[in-house]
């Protein structure tokens, strides 16, 4: 039976870095994929911000792609300071992906616009309300307003300077970075 560990203390870095970015893949090939799902933290007004999005895509350029409304706290936020970090955990295999990247944010451009035409009708419904995201509301039902003209659609690259990995095992814990500086050559870390 193969280890359900990503990474293990025998493989080299040359083979631990295609097998992560071929893990984080995975999260937006397979909707069931614990990848699928990140914490974004930003630098909020006051405090830092935490939240769940959907990795969407990883470009070629090694991108990771969100999708949101640009009324939404992150865009605002990812403006004014556009450092951001995500973090990724696979329960199964024991294992977290922190990256820290800086953020593009793209909205109304040929980038936003190719993947706003390449969204399902009922998809893009997400990105029409009426209402901006945190809007109070005098109940649930208030929220379910649609605009048919305009939409709000947002796309966030994220381009990481910064990839480390923790794997969690009972014979020791692993930790490594990889960093853009380097071209993304590698260095095992203490635990």
């Amino acid at each position: 039976m193969p280890s359900p560990m990503l990474i293990s203390a025998s493989d080299t870095l040359e083979i631990i870095w295609p097998k992560l970015l071929e893990e984080l893949k995975q999260g937006v090939a397979e909707a069931s994929h614990p990848f699928r799902y990140l914490t974004l933290a930003t630098q909020g007004l006051h405090f830092p911000q935490v939240r769940t999005v959907v990795l969407r895509e990883i470009t070629s350029s090694l991108q990771l792609v969100v999708f949101t409304d640009y009324r939404s706290g992150k865009v605002s936020e990812l403006v004014e300071k556009p450092r951001a970090s995500l973090l990724f955990y696979h329960p199964t295999k024991k294992v977290q992906v922190r990256i820290k990247a800086l953020a593009s944010v793209h909205a109304g451009d040929e980038f936003a616009q190719g993947y706003w035409r390449s969204l399902a009708a009922h998809n893009r419904k997400e990105y029409t309300s009426l209402l901006a995201p945190g809007t109070k509301l005098k109940g649930p039902e208030q929220g379910a307003t649609w605009n048919e003209k305009d939409n709000f659609f947002a796309v966030i690259a994220f381009s990481p300077l910064t990839i480390e990995v923790l794997q969690l095992t009972k014979q020791g814990h692993l930790r490594i970075q990889f960093d853009q500086a380097s071209a993304w050559q590698g260095t095992w870390l203490a635990p």
